[in-house]
């Protein structure tokens, strides 16, 4: 099983960007698909999460800015980052639990920068 994200780079503060992030392989159940990111010094921390029946989980400090979704199909999630702030500068990374393992996958950068 592989996670492959995409949609980082750089961003003015205010600015938009669209994560994506693609299971592939041997997969039989997914129980949830979500992001974490880790800034330079700071611990891995949870942005958000959506389980199988679609409920949802953000960081208390997101919510409102960052919106989670998923195409069960493709077996992908995605994360809308708007308005965003130079704080939000990290690496982020998808999160899959699936048949009660966990994967990540490698991680993309977002930086926030004017």
């Amino acid at each position: 099983v592989q996670l492959q994200a995409f949609g980082g780079g750089l961003v003015q503060p205010g600015g938009s960007l669209r994560l994506s992030c693609a299971a592939s392989g041997s997969i039989s159940r997914i129980n949830s698909m979500g992001w974490y990111r880790q800034a330079p010094g700071n611990e891995r921390e949870l942005v958000a999460l959506m389980s199988n029946g679609g409920g949802t989980n953000y960081a208390n400090s997101l919510k409102g800015r960052f919106t989670i979704s998923r195409d069960n199909a493709k077996n992908t999630v995605y994360l809308q980052m708007n308005s965003l702030k130079p704080e939000d500068t990290a690496v982020y990374y998808c999160r899959m639990v699936e048949g009660g393992r966990n994967y990540w996958g490698k991680g993309t950068q977002v930086t926030v920068s004017s």
